[in-house]
């Protein structure tokens, strides 16, 4: 029967040959003081240098390191979703492969986990030792994630985080997603996030993987997961609003159109200076309704879309006792939970 462990360490890795020893080195002390067990997946995410033979080698000086090779470069999203369903850890820990996140967290962040309760920590970089081209732009994008998920962390794209085995196995990470995770997590049902102050360090070695295309793309992700969070199950509600919306204004445009035409044969009896096709409220009351019919017939496509796919899932169940074969739902589909 196999062991099982404390905790997985899922760590991305893309061109950091340099740290990769220093940082292996610095694991095993942490974790053999602290006596956990403990497995380390690292992802090498197309890695050009010698990544990959520094994970080789880690795994020969110790089984508890193991490896995963992208024949591409896929992104850290990919990454992170291939190390979530490859770990076998009741704690899943994320950290970066740079040497700017300390292992030394690691003992504190499992027992926010396993003793607080959490379904989620996230580390914050209190204190970041980045450029302000950097620290700016990631403060208002927590802000307006803050905002806009209800979720009150100070730092959403900190790599150091931890989580219940069960939130891992739950979630999908992709695109650039990685950012969004607890907000993944929060639409799933895991509302227990915590947060923990935690070291930043000086990088060390290479240069950062990332420009200012990723506050664009960050911004657009976050949108789409907000969307998605809310809406995926009932998307009707979202496109017949503006469907709704689209018919109001039609409907008060043509009752103008009806009325004017109206005034100008039995009341006032004063022609029309235009004739009905002339004018530019004629266009925009057509334009208002087709809108409308088709924002109406692209949610009852999305709602059609959204049943078959819910109606293939069961429910999300987190425990099990006295079970050894989950037994499948037999409720509606209209009830499942994703």
């Amino acid at each position: 029967m196999e062991e099982e462990l404390n905790v997985s360490i899922v760590i991305p890795a893309k061109d950091e040959e340099e740290s990769l020893s220093e940082l292996c080195q610095w694991i095993v002390r942490v974790m053999d003081k602290a006596g956990l067990s403990y497995e380390v997946l690292f992802i090498d995410d197309g890695s050009t240098d010698n990544t990959w033979k520094e994970i080789i080698k880690a795994n020969m000086m110790n089984p508890a390191f193991k490896g995963i090779k992208f024949n591409r470069n896929f992104g850290k999203s990919a990454a992170l979703h291939t190390g979530f369903k490859a770990s076998k850890g009741e704690v899943v820990i994320t950290m970066d492969a740079d040497l700017q996140d300390s292992p030394d967290e690691i003992p504190q962040l499992y027992k926010m986990i396993t003793v607080d309760g959490y379904d989620l920590v996230s580390g914050w970089k209190k204190k970041r030792h980045d450029p302000i081209s950097k620290t700016i732009p990631s403060k208002f994008f927590n802000y307006i994630t803050r905002v806009m998920s209800g979720i009150k962390l100070h730092d959403f794209n900190c790599g150091l985080k931890a989580y219940k085995s069960v939130v891992v196995k739950n979630i999908s990470v992709y695109g650039e997603m990685h950012r969004y995770i607890p907000v993944i997590a929060k639409w799933a049902g895991f509302t227990r996030i915590g947060e923990k102050v935690v070291e930043h360090r000086e990088r060390k070695y290479g240069i950062t993987k990332f420009g200012w295309e990723r506050f664009v793309k960050g911004f657009l992700d976050l949108l789409s997961i907000m969307f998605v969070g809310k809406f995926r199950r009932n998307p009707m509600h979202f496109f017949g609003s503006l469907g709704i919306v689209s018919f109001l204004f039609g409907f008060i445009f043509t009752g103008k159109i009806f009325y004017d035409k109206i005034d100008s044969l039995f009341i006032s009896q004063i022609p029309l200076k235009r004739d009905i096709t002339d004018q530019p409220i004629f266009y925009l009351a057509l334009v208002a309704v087709v809108i409308g019919v088709q924002l109406f017939l692209t949610g009852y496509l999305a709602e059609m879309v959204a049943m078959q796919s819910l109606s293939k899932r069961d429910y999300l169940i987190i425990e099990k006792v006295g079970l050894k074969e989950l037994i499948h739902s037999q409720q509606s589909p209209l009830s499942v939970t994703p």
